[in-house]
């Protein structure tokens, strides 16, 4: 008979309901009105990506966990989060084989090769999406104005477009990101995360209050801090990218430092920098910081001798 084996850790030993097929399940749900007005505002195109990027970022992870000869883990359903967060960071004109590449770069790249979900250290969808801009920039700046997919590229407001009414802005009747676009719905996804306990607000109301103070700091005026705050990634990156579990800190000075960053990196970019979004580099750039910032808030372990202490 085969002996069993008992396996010993350290504690704190806790049970809980929650998983991450769970968890990501909930993400995926909150997702859901974020693409519907996608494809409200940007029409079936919209939709399409968002179908190609989930399929490759599906088929990617089966295959690498194959060839690494790894458990199989698209069953956790992270591989369709990725999928979703990349087809919302890009313009819905983006020609469907570079999001398909984009996708396995994603799942490939920024994941797989770091030893699959929890091992990453960067966000997969953002890592995709700063792979993208740097090979295809012209076609990731693409943007049109909703309802008009087949027009010419219109500049959006951080880039110096024409500035919509403030209304038009928050339901998301403006060019953009086909995920970034409507803020009205990625706040209601946001508070479906909240109430279900998978996210807390600590991260996104610092970033967010983070860039604004700042960018009237810089700027010298309060003028356009709305339009600032409901355009670009900003609050699709606050809600749904920088509090990736994986990639963000565990503690809760952690989270407020990393917060912060992010809002810092932002606000310079979008006032000092040459490129009018900021918010997919300011993430990537805090996710590298986020060993050395859990570092130095973890609290102090019990039990362990203090540095210099002589044993009596």
């Amino acid at each position: 008979m085969e002996a069993k084996k008992l396996l010993v850790s350290s504690s704190p030993h806790m049970r809980s309901e929650r998983t991450v097929t769970k968890e990501m399940l909930d993400v995926i749900i909150a997702l859901i009105p974020t693409g519907l007005a996608g494809i409200y505002f940007f029409g079936m195109k919209a939709l399409v990506l968002m179908i190609a990027s989930v399929a490759s970022c599906v088929i990617a992870e089966f295959i690498s966990n194959k060839v690494m000869k790894r458990q199989s883990s698209i069953n956790d359903l992270s591989a369709i989060v990725t999928g979703l967060l990349l087809a919302y960071n890009i313009p819905v004109t983006m020609p469907v084989w570079q999001t398909v590449i984009g996708a396995a770069f994603a799942i490939v790249i920024c994941k797989q090769f770091f030893g699959g979900i929890g091992q990453n250290i960067v966000n997969p969808a953002l890592g995709a999406r700063a792979f993208l801009l740097a090979s295809w920039s012209k076609n990731m700046s693409n943007y049109v104005a909703p309802g008009k997919v087949s027009a010419v590229s219109a500049a959006t407001v951080l880039s110096g477009g024409q500035k919509p009414a403030l209304l038009d802005m928050f339901i998301g009747n403006m060019g953009g990101c086909i995920g970034e676009v409507s803020t009205l719905a990625i706040l209601i996804g946001a508070a479906y995360l909240v109430i279900r306990k998978v996210i807390s607000l600590r991260i996104p109301a610092v970033y967010i209050l983070t860039t604004a103070i700042l960018l009237m700091v810089f700027n010298k005026s309060v003028d356009g801090i709305i339009e600032q705050l409901l355009s670009g990634g900003l609050m699709l990156g606050a809600f749904f990218m920088a509090t990736d579990y994986t990639t963000s800190p565990v503690t809760k000075k952690g989270e407020i430092i990393f917060a912060f960053g992010c809002g810092l990196i932002t606000s310079l970019i979008r006032v000092f920098g040459g490129y009018p979004e900021g918010v997919s580099y300011s993430i990537l750039l805090m996710n590298l910081l986020v060993p050395l910032i859990d570092s130095k808030t973890m609290p102090k372990v019990f039990g362990v001798a203090s540095k210099g202490a002589k044993d009596e």
